[in-house]
């Protein structure tokens, strides 16, 4: 699925695996603390529950301010546009 991106905001290759080891790593630790923990498997059950809810609203949280951002400039560009817009109609008017 590849998508349109500028060389402004594309994340090297690099730093794209790193945060998907770091993602992966750290589920995993907390998988297997919650498996080792010496608590009853309800106790187990639910700090599995919380871990995948903290995870599912972390996605939720950075998805939603991404968006906000790229909504923004968005509206930043179609501003700028009627700004330009409006410039050159004032430059064709004083000519």
């Amino acid at each position: 699925m590849e998508q349109n991106r500028t060389a402004t905001n594309m994340n090297s290759n690099g730093w794209n695996f790193f945060v998907r080891a770091c993602f992966a790593v750290s589920l995993g630790a907390m998988a297997i603390a919650i498996i080792y923990l010496p608590v009853t498997i309800w106790i187990k059950g639910y700090l599995a529950m919380g871990t995948l809810m903290v995870v599912t609203s972390s996605i939720m949280l950075s998805k939603s301010v991404r968006d906000d951002f790229e909504a923004s400039k968005l509206v930043n560009r179609i501003n700028d546009a009627r700004t330009e817009r409006m410039l050159q109609e004032l430059d064709v008017k004083a000519s």
